[in-house]
């Protein structure tokens, strides 16, 4: 088997350019278009789903039954839900998060016509000035929060001349920094650093060109956010599915913060034995930084192919995040711990079926 070799400056150039793209679940065309565009260069044959998703092919010996690693573009975000008479838009959440990460965040609402607006996500009552200690009891929900857009407004007449409607995407800032020290902080970490991992993993494969023993189908999913995920996207053939997401680093959990996670459980049940099996093994022959853990509040692009019926082996592999779905954080080496793991798995021979 090849040795994994993960190039790092590929990996983080891809993040940072992908962190600069909004995705919110919804409106993915900007990232799709941004992998279609790296799949080319490799060489790679991909297609797309009539909904946007990419499913791309690495040939491999054997052709049928196959694999695949799924990974999701979409992220966070918010939509117009009411322009108010104040010329304030109230917001309601895309995905599940908190409205106390969403308080300051500055943010694009993206409008019809190619249209863009800047703006910050504020509470109700934001100034201490004004409010005085009524701001420290403000309840945490979305209900509390309203959009203040940079134009020169006074009414709710005035937003809707600009060309603001309800339903407008809302994109969620990044305000990402690489750090000297390894640790990128960024909001939307969940699940592009997957994304980076992911396509670093199949470039390694690529430009070593290693023999795979099976047929691999590399899943850009673009709706697990809301809990759709990968169905859209798989076919039958598929006999063995491995999801890249996040593992949460904190408290009361075993995520490895500089390795890659393999996930035993979550919320939606145990993770395939003989699979996971496979996978620590692989971690553990090829020198390869990991922990397992178990997760109370997560579900993944496998619980969606689990729950449409698919008839598939499924695990999920993870790099280390803290403060998911909030402002996060991680380190390369954990991405890059993803990537050597596929690598390998990518190179190993299938789960028997018995």
């Amino acid at each position: 088997m090849t040795a994994p070799h993960i190039d790092r400056q590929y990996l983080s150039a891809v993040l940072a350019k992908l962190l600069t793209i909004d995705s919110p679940t919804g409106m993915t065309d900007g990232a799709v278009a941004f992998v279609c565009d790296e799949l080319r260069d490799m060489g790679i044959a991909f297609e797309l789903t009539r909904r946007g998703a990419i499913r791309a092919d690495l040939p491999g010996a054997r052709k049928s039954p196959d694999r695949a690693v799924a990974v999701h573009l979409d992220t966070l975000g918010a939509m117009v839900k009411q322009i108010k008479d104040n010329g304030r838009l109230e917001v309601t959440m895309i995905g599940h998060w908190s409205s106390r990460f969403a308080e300051g965040a500055r943010v694009t609402v993206y409008a019809d016509g190619g249209k863009t607006f800047r703006g910050t996500i504020l509470t109700i009552k934001a100034s201490g000035h004004t409010y005085n200690t009524e701001i420290e009891s403000q309840p945490v929900t979305w209900e509390q929060l309203e959009l203040r857009l940079d134009a020169r407004i006074a009414n709710g007449d005035d937003v809707r001349a600009l060309g603001i409607h309800v339903g407008d995407m809302v994109a969620i800032d990044t305000n990402a920094e690489f750090t000297d020290s390894g640790f990128v902080v960024s909001r939307h970490l969940d699940d592009k650093a997957g994304v980076a991992a992911v396509l670093a993993a199949v470039r390694a494969v690529v430009n070593g060109q290693a023999s795979l023993p099976v047929e691999c189908h590399i899943l850009f999913t673009i709706a697990e956010e809301v809990g759709l995920g990968a169905p859209h996207i798989l076919h039958d053939d598929i006999a063995e599915l491995v999801a890249v997401d996040n593992g949460t680093f904190a408290p009361g959990q075993n995520t490895s913060e500089f390795g890659v996670t393999i996930a035993m459980k979550d919320m939606s049940g145990p993770f395939d034995r003989k699979l996971n099996r496979h996978l620590l093994d692989l971690c553990e022959t090829n020198g390869i930084e990991h922990s397992r853990d178990v997760f109370k509040f997560y579900r993944s692009d496998v619980a969606s192919a689990l729950e449409a019926g698919y008839d598939t082996r499924a695990s999920l592999i993870c790099f280390g995040l803290d403060a998911s779905h909030g402002h996060e954080r991680a380190h390369i080496d954990s991405f890059v711990a993803v990537g050597e793991l596929l690598v390998a798995y990518l190179q190993s021979p299938p789960i028997d079926q018995v």
